[in-house]
Order: structure tokens, then C-alpha cells, then sequence
């Protein structure tokens, strides 16, 4: 593991110890439990939303209201019912908390059935940890109705637009610039087109990208090797074009003048460190807005953009699946599940009953 993915899990584990120490001892006893199936980030995710389910449940229950979250024992989980996890879900729609910078303003809170079914999920696996142990009496989080979730049209780059994207970074030649846009883009560009092609190449996650050290990257079989969503190494393959750009910018790279030596990240940013997640996101953002003004493209919106092009070019859901590190394929199915449609329609022309 590359010393990035490393310095994330350290950071992620102070951060679930930080939201520990300011819970209940019995939320530690099941933390330390899943520690061995789950991620670090995903249990820093639980650990959020579980503060979050706890801290309505000590304001909003009739029986617990008002009772600190740190002093809550594992008993109080037979008090909370499923009427009182239906009603914090619907809570979950819109509500407001202080802010953490100006704590005397309060900010607005909305969860969409993405954000209300993730947070019944860290509720549920809590539930059911306890109920094995037999130190509930009940599982009601087992019998709450999980939020329907509408699938998503996907946003994603037509063919055209992803050669003008390209042809944008790489020109750096365009009357909706100012000189100042063009001169601050020609001195990234190289970076810029690199990174984009790699991106729109590979279908790799933004997190994965900025993980990538220069090492990672094996000319010789066209390959990267990148950490996947939950730690695993995978390698995934490129074409000549973004071997062409990655080699360009390297070239670059090399003479960066505010880089140290030691500094092994492949994409830096200008000063000279390892590019942030936030800053690949502006980057696709700020060259998107020019050539799909309609379209909100982020970094993901491009792993879309490579995946439909991968099932459009092969009809292999499982190729596709894999090249997005999927775990699930029905997941692949689920956001493709529209173009699986076009490809049945597209059968009846084939299959004729006469002859001509």
C-alpha cells in the first residue's frame, strides 16, 4: 500500500477514535467488532451517522430525551422503537444544526433516500450485532422499510464532447477564456490533459487517481496500479493516447521546480504536493462547463462516460463491472440498466419471420 492510502487510513482511524471517545462504551464494543469486515472509512461513515441517529434519539424520545449520548448504555436500545426510527428517517428530509465554524448560525440539513438508507444500513448492522449478542431484546431496525431509491439518469460525455474536452485542454484555445484563464491553464496543461485522459481512459475513481505514486505506472505493459475502493490493488490498462499525455507530463513533472525529491505522487499540484481530490474535481469542472455548459460534470460523471463506452463497444456487463472494481455486478446492472433496455430493443431487428 502506497504511503497516501496509508496516511488516509490514519487519518480515518483518528477520526472514528475522536467520534468514539465522545460515545457510549457500547458503541466501541461494536465497533471493534466489524473492524475485521469493513473499511476504516466506512466505519467512520457508521460512526457519523450513528451520532447523528443518537443525538435525535436523546432530543426527540419521549422516554431518553434529554439524557447525554456518552452516558447511554446498550439498554437503551430496547427503548427505541420502530415507530422511533421511521420518525427519524422522515426527520432526516430536512432539518438544521449549528454550524461548526460559527456555532451561534444554524445550517440547513437535507438527505435524499441515498442519504436516509445509508444511515438506516448503520443502524441495521448495529441492531443486528447486538441481537446476536443478546443484549437486545428485539430487532426493530430489521423490519423498517428501507427508502425507495430512484435510479439516477446517468450524466455522462457524448463522443463528440469528450474529443472537444480533450481538444480544449490540450489547445488551450477558446473565445469563452480570459488571458488570464489561458495563461493559468497553459501552465497546467500538460497535467490537466493527463490527468483527464486517464481518468476518461481507465474509469478509475478520483480517489484512486490522486492516489496513484509515479512509481504505480508501468510503461512497459501500459498499466497503473491503483488502490481500490476497500484496499485492494488492482491494475488497469491504458491506451497509446494516454500513454502519449502521461509521458508529456512526466517529462514536466521531472522539472517542477517547487517539487521535492521525495515527493512520489504522480499528479502534483502547483505547489509542488500531492493533488487533492477537491482540486481534480475543479479541474474537470472548470474545462466541463466550457464544452457541455448544460451538463454538471464531475470526475465520476467521466467514470460513467468511459463505462457506457466500454458497453456500448462490448456488450460485456461484466467486463464493465470489473473495470469499475465493482464487487457487486448488480450494481454495474443497476446504473446500465437503461442501455441493457436499448440493447433488447435493438434485438427485433434482427430476427426477421419471412425472407425478403
Amino acid at each position: 500500500m502506497s504511503t497516501y492510502h496509508e496516511q488516509q487510513k490514519i487519518s480515518n482511524t483518528i477520526r472514528l477514535r475522536a467520534i468514539l471517545e465522545e460515545s457510549p462504551y457500547f458503541l466501541g464494543e461494536f465497533f471493534r467488532n466489524i473492524a475485521n469486515t469493513t473499511s476504516i472509512k466506512t466505519r467512520v461513515v457508521y460512526a457519523y451517522d450513528l451520532k447523528i441517529f443518537f443525538t435525535y434519539i436523546t432530543q426527540h424520545h419521549k422516554k431518553l430525551k434529554g439524557m447525554a449520548f456518552e452516558d447511554m448504555k446498550s439498554d437503551c436500545l430496547n427503548d427505541i422503537t420502530i415507530d422511533d426510527i421511521e420518525d427519524f428517517l422522515e426527520y432526516l428530509t430536512y432539518y438544521q444544526k449549528p454550524d461548526p465554524l460559527c456555532p451561534e448560525q444554524m445550517i440547513d440539513i437535507q438527505n435524499d433516500a441515498e442519504g436516509k438508507a445509508r444511515k438506516l444500513s448503520a443502524i441495521r448492522s448495529m441492531y443486528n450485532f447486538f441481537y446476536k449478542k443478546q443484549k437486545v431484546k428485539s430487532n426493530p431496525a430489521a423490519i423498517v422499510d428501507s427508502p425507495k431509491i430512484h435510479n439516477k439518469q446517468i450524466i455522462r460525455l457524448e463522443a463528440d464532447e469528450v474529443a472537444n474536452l480533450l481538444d480544449l485542454v490540450e489547445n488551450c484555445d477558446t473565445d469563452a477564456m480570459s488571458n488570464t484563464q489561458k495563461a493559468h491553464i497553459a501552465h497546467a496543461q500538460k497535467r490537466d490533459l493527463a490527468l483527464i485522459s486517464l481518468l476518461l481512459g481507465t474509469g478509475m475513481r478520483v480517489s484512486e487517481c490522486v492516489g496513484i505514486d509515479i512509481d504505480d505506472i508501468d510503461f512497459r505493459n501500459s498499466s497503473v496500479k491503483v488502490t481500490r475502493k476497500g484496499g485492494n490493488e488492482s491494475t488497469l490498462y491504458f491506451n497509446d493516447e494516454v500513454e502519449e499525455s502521461l509521458l508529456d507530463y512526466i517529462t514536466q513533472r521531472e522539472h517542477q521546480k517547487n517539487k521535492s525529491e521525495q515527493e512520489k505522487a504522480l499528479f502534483l499540484s502547483n505547489r509542488g504536493t500531492r493533488i487533492t481530490i477537491r482540486a481534480v474535481q475543479n479541474i474537470v469542472k472548470k474545462y466541463a462547463r466550457i464544452i457541455s455548459p448544460s451538463k454538471k460534470i464531475s470526475p465520476h460523471k467521466l467514470r460513467s462516460t468511459y463505462a457506457t463506452s466500454l458497453y456500448k463497444e462490448t456488450g460485456d456487463i461484466y467486463l464493465v463491472a470489473d473495470a469499475l472494481g465493482h464487487a457487486d455486478i448488480n450494481t454495474t446492472k443497476k446504473h446500465y440498466a437503461a442501455m441493457e433496455e436499448s440493447r433488447r430493443r435493438s434485438a427485433s431487428k434482427y430476427v426477421k419471420l419471412r425472407k425478403d
